[in-house]
């Protein structure tokens, strides 16, 4: 089992900066990668949508609407990610998840942690 806890959530206005952070405890064998998701408020149904990754390998990957404003990165090994946020925008509102992603004999597990608030408002 795995256990993910966020933090750095909060107010801020457009254009400023947070960092967010996940620190994973538990089991951390098999890790194929660990990401950032979001799920922009009032649109429970709707699909959290990946924002950010950083594979085992250290490659990162981003959605085309945070490139080149935002930033993974993670501690000396897998149990810690951040996300540097820069040039926030309202749209970027949500409730940011971290998630942990395990490969194991070709079978994919996800592992989320609570999730944490941003707001972007004046």
């Amino acid at each position: 089992q795995v256990q993910l806890v966020e933090s750095g959530g909060g107010l801020v206005q457009p254009g400023g900066s947070l960092r967010l952070s996940c620190v994973a405890s538990g089991d951390m064998s098999n890790i194929n990668s660990m990401n950032w998701y979001r799920q922009a408020p009032g649109q429970p149904g709707q699909q959290r949508e990946l924002v950010a990754q950083i594979t085992s390998i250290g490659n990162t990957n981003y959605a085309d609407s945070v490139k080149g404003r935002w930033s993974i990165s993670r501690g000396a090994n897998m149990s810690t990610i951040y996300l540097q946020m820069n040039s926030l925008r309202p749209e970027d509102t949500a409730v940011y998840y971290c998630n942990l992603r395990k490969m194991r004999i070709g079978e994919l597990t996800n592992y989320w942690g609570q999730g944490t608030q941003v707001t972007v408002s004046s």
